[in-house]
């Protein structure tokens, strides 16, 4: 270890432990807070989107709403990967790779009806290339007209939560800078939503879609074969929980 370097002092389990708690109280605050925050989101409103916009994917042409992939949200992460960008043709942006490195399965934000893309504007034949390389499955398009610069994108990276309502599209949030650096965890997608987690304990305006917590998880692979909630799986989170509630009132009492 650097003999410069003014390390914390070296103290008993006890004293560790006291040192530990004293500073959970103020994590379980920030924790609290952001929950708040997200419930504010929750509540922003919306703007319709009234341009109509293309976008190029595996599949060929696809509008904006061709994104959502038939889900009711949408959240498009703008990346850089084209002519100019450092790295280019062999990487995309180092900073947009680093995000996409931290992206969760995708198959359990899908399982809240909501759908993550990247767009850039690269063709297809490097983004897919781009894509084996670095092994992600994030679906990718190709941005063709005004889209990155309607939506706050053209120079730098940020990420957009959408919804829609039959053809109409609206965009409901909208974040970039360190923002982004939140972003890779199923859970902080969704707390950008407009619908959130989509779980009873969140404070959601009234009539929005809300189910038990934990019970909808599944396997990523297992999503489409076995609907959720499953019956095994309730039973054991529903313990669990029991369990955690149980020593948390002990260890206020």
């Amino acid at each position: 270890m650097d003999n410069n370097m003014k390390t914390p002092p070296v103290v008993s389990a006890q004293q560790w432990e006291d040192a530990r708690q004293r500073l959970l109280v103020k994590e379980k605050e920030l924790t609290h807070a952001r929950d708040a925050l997200a419930a504010e989101r929750r509540r922003m409103p919306w703007l319709a989107v009234q341009k109509s916009y293309e976008f190029e994917g595996p599949k060929g042409r696809a509008s904006l709403l061709g994104l959502f992939e038939g889900r009711r949200q949408l959240i498009v992460y703008r990346a850089f990967f084209e002519p100019g960008v450092y790295g280019w043709p062999e990487h995309a942006c180092r900073g947009c790779s680093f995000v996409a490195d931290q992206v969760g399965h995708v198959a359990h934000l899908n399982a809240r009806d909501t759908t993550l893309v990247f767009a850039s504007r690269a063709p297809q034949k490097d983004i897919t290339r781009l894509k084996a390389r670095m092994d992600w499955k994030i679906p990718w398009y190709t941005i063709t007209d005004s889209f990155d610069t309607d939506f706050g994108v053209d120079e730098w990276h940020g990420t957009n939560a959408f919804i829609h309502d039959g053809d109409e599209v609206f965009r409901t949030y909208f974040l970039n800078n360190r923002g982004d650096e939140q972003m890779g965890s199923t859970w902080n997608y969704l707390d950008i939503t407009a619908l959130g987690r989509q779980e009873k304990w969140e404070d959601s305006p009234e009539g929005y879609p809300q189910t038990d917590p934990y019970k909808w998880w599944n396997w990523h692979d297992n999503y489409a074969a076995e609907a959720s909630p499953n019956a095994k799986w309730v039973e054991v989170t529903t313990a669990g929980e029991a369990a955690f509630r149980k020593r948390e009132a002990e260890t206020k009492a």
